[in-house]
């Protein structure tokens, strides 16, 4: 009766609104009125006698908007939705999510996983709303990029027996829905911090779960992750963006630092193109890592300024060999917190129709550029064109490809 009353109530809320002429409060009654129907499905008892109701009341539907002559406007509507979907617009996404989602409480108690993927400060906030909402064998987890805060939560709240911490090792400087790609945690590391409390079993269903999105799955204690990423991305970026402010205090009055910095420079200090509210809780959230290992850089600088003051060759040569050999025995496979750049370099002679030439090459093979251009300042650069492509694949392809065309291509 409760389950077929919510039903009863949606569908006249479906007709109220239907009746009004608002296409959007429309379609919000009627992803209601589809919700209310899911939900009673769940029913064991219900099982049977809604199979046979379904299709009659989804036909009642339709007879009911065209009576009120709503739904060929409903169906554009649908039609908007759908295409701002599929080419990604950025302000018909925020309308959906704001407008046409379902009934939250409702959705959530049924869910099997929860994933919290709002700035870090936020997501610590969420978790009061959610406890009282999620089922016992519900695995509450986020995508932030730092862990302590979050776990010192999850235990305030008694949420330990649900909560997985988790942070995908992927993404870019760009941000919202527009960058977002179908593969972008393929192949990546997805470092998962567990509560000490959460259930073996749990664990391994969520490890095997991620693996399913074929991620890496990789678990570590809460702690030792915010140090570790404190080290090789946290800082990273402060150094990428005080980098970068330095040049541009410590530039010439006509800009030539600005105008010479587009090659070797802006490929150093990409990161710092990165969403400053995002990077900002991160540091607040990690502050105390990232001020222990700043330090400890800071002390590495101080040393380096040293030995270059008492003009001691034989050390700054260990400086670029040690950080060389380091360098190159990271893997090549898999992938960090600071997504690589999909990028070769070519050697170009120039001549009209040059580049429309490659492109046209690439473009007949399906290969999609993301960017490419003349590199102007080529200190740190063997080749004159830039090419940038979305993911490796398309970059191996390309290689591949040039190469039978006789180019000579750099690969970084």
């Amino acid at each position: 009766e409760e389950a077929m009353g919510k039903i009863y109530i949606a569908l006249k809320n479906f007709e109220k609104k239907t009746k009004g002429g608002d296409v959007k409060a429309t379609a919000q009654a009627d992803v209601d009125f589809h919700d209310a129907i899911y939900q009673a499905s769940n029913n064991p008892k219900l099982v049977n006698m809604l199979n046979n109701l379904r299709g009659q009341m989804y036909r009642y539907r339709v007879e009911y908007l065209k009576d009120q002559g709503i739904y060929p406007r409903l169906m554009e509507e649908h039609k908007r939705i759908y295409e701002g979907l599929k080419h990604r617009d950025k302000e018909t996404v925020v309308e959906i999510v704001s407008c046409h989602v379902m009934n939250q409480e409702i959705v959530i108690k049924n869910m099997n996983y929860v994933f919290l993927c709002a700035p870090v400060a936020d997501n610590t906030e969420y978790l009061k709303a959610l406890k009282p909402v999620i089922r016992s064998s519900c695995i509450l987890t986020d995508v932030g990029s730092t862990k302590c805060d979050i776990h010192e939560k999850v235990t305030e709240l008694g949420l330990e027996e649900n909560f997985i911490g988790g942070h995908p090792m992927t993404g870019s400087e760009k941000t919202g829905y527009a960058h977002s790609r179908r593969i972008l945690i393929e192949n990546a590391y997805y470092v998962l911090t567990p509560t000490s409390r959460i259930s073996k079993e749990a664990v391994e269903r969520y490890r095997d779960f991620i693996a399913s999105l074929k991620a890496l799955p990789l678990v570590l204690d809460y702690r030792t992750h915010d140090y570790v990423t404190a080290g090789i991305s946290h800082l990273p970026h402060i150094i990428a963006s005080s980098l970068v402010n330095l040049v541009r205090d410590s530039d010439t009055e006509d800009g030539i630092m600005k105008l010479v910095a587009a090659g070797g420079f802006k490929d150093i200090t990409r990161i710092a193109s990165s969403s400053p509210e995002m990077w900002e809780q991160i540091c607040m959230a990690n502050r105390k890592n990232i001020s222990s290992i700043l330090n400890d850089y800071i002390q590495s600088l101080t040393r380096i300024r040293q030995q270059l003051d008492c003009g001691e060759a034989g050390a700054v040569y260990r400086l670029f060999e040690s950080s060389r050999d380091y360098r190159d025995s990271l893997p090549a496979k898999g992938s960090g917190p600071i997504q690589p750049a999909y990028e070769i370099y070519c050697d170009m002679v120039d001549e009209a129709g040059g580049i429309a030439t490659l492109a046209t090459i690439l473009a007949s093979n399906q290969i999609n550029l993301k960017n490419i251009g003349i590199v102007h300042s080529r200190e740190f650069i063997e080749a004159v064109l830039r090419i940038e492509f979305y993911d490796e694949h398309a970059l191996r392809q390309a290689i591949d490809i040039l190469r039978k065309y006789r180019y000579v291509i750099y690969e970084r």
